[in-house]
């Protein structure tokens, strides 16, 4: 039987492809803008596509393929393989992707939400490396987080356990976000969210940031290092709901080993002294509680959607 495997990240913003063999090791990768607007019928057009190019330039076929991994910001009904709702691309949605996929590759499918799928792949080959509980959390396009219990990757009773993202903070006030309620965490703090608070809020307010279409989280960490007063107020403000958020997490499951991931990682201490100073200033018991950057960097998200082929 063959061992290579593909991992398909599926994100906000890009669509990775990584191809393994056997021992795990990447043999190539590229990757595509996400189809926001894509329903699910035609997001996997893509990704068959995507995939049967992967493996005609690297001299393989569907034959030569163990599975396909999957993992993207859905909840997913895990065990039915079947999409409930994606906040990132609204339009997939009550769709059994998995089995869909499937047959459509003639392979095996394996389908996780994508905070799950690095969870996985940051405690058997990253930051979390050897650790019993960890939570991996995810702070990019959205906010969301893995669960490591026991040593075990948790979902819950449906599979989307560890949504923090969309754990309420300020109950129908804010921003609407794809989950279809306001005031979640990831309507505040998530960089998908980041240009319509900043926009809002930089009303009679001097900066240098460039509030035109290209406004993002690059953007607003360029004009922190410029010390720009307003976008280090709005620094502040996602570091508050980032902490909070996993404060909230702690009280829940008591696991001291944080593992942050995603794009918004790229702001180093600047931003995670700050989420640190927040996690503190509501903890009032003095245990030890770890935080780490992700080691694995761009690559583990495809490195963890290939990971539940062997899980």
């Amino acid at each position: 039987m063959s061992e290579y495997r593909i991992g398909v990240d599926a994100g906000g913003t890009k669509v990775a492809y990584g191809l393994f063999d056997r021992d795990n090791r990447l043999l190539d990768r590229f990757q595509q803008p996400t189809p926001v607007e894509a329903d699910g019928p035609a997001f996997c057009a893509m990704v068959e596509q995507s995939v049967r190019a992967l493996l005609e330039k690297n001299r393989l076929t569907l034959a030569d393929l163990k599975g396909v991994g999957v993992c993207m910001p859905s909840f997913i009904l895990f065990d039915q393989g079947y999409v409930c709702m994606t906040s990132a691309m609204v339009n997939i949605r009550d769709f059994a992707m998995r089995d869909y996929l499937a047959r459509r590759l003639g392979v095996r499918v394996a389908l996780d939400n994508d905070s799950n799928a690095a969870a996985l792949a940051e405690n058997r080959f990253g930051a979390g490396q050897g650790s019993q509980n960890m939570i991996y959390m995810a702070v990019s396009t959205g906010i969301g987080s893995g669960l490591i219990l026991n040593g075990r990757l948790f979902r819950g009773s449906y599979g989307w356990a560890g949504e923090c993202g969309h754990m309420l903070i300020t109950p129908d006030e804010g921003e609407p976000c794809g989950c279809q309620n306001r005031g979640c965490f990831m309507s505040w703090g998530a960089g998908r969210h980041l240009p319509s608070q900043i926009r809002k809020k930089s009303a009679g307010r001097r900066t240098c940031l460039d509030l035109g279409p290209k406004l993002d989280g690059a953007e607003l960490l360029r004009a922190c290092r410029a010390g720009d007063p307003f976008a280090l107020e709005m620094l502040d403000q996602t570091a508050h709901y980032i902490g909070v958020c996993a404060f909230n997490i702690y009280q829940l499951l008591n696991v001291n080993l944080y593992v942050f991931g995603g794009g918004l990682v790229n702001f180093g201490p600047l931003l995670f002294d700050r989420v640190r100073a927040e996690f503190d200033r509501y903890n009032h018991i003095p245990q030890p509680v770890d935080f780490r950057f992700a080691r694995l960097k761009q690559d583990f998200g495809i490195i963890g959607a290939a990971e539940l082929l062997r899980e």
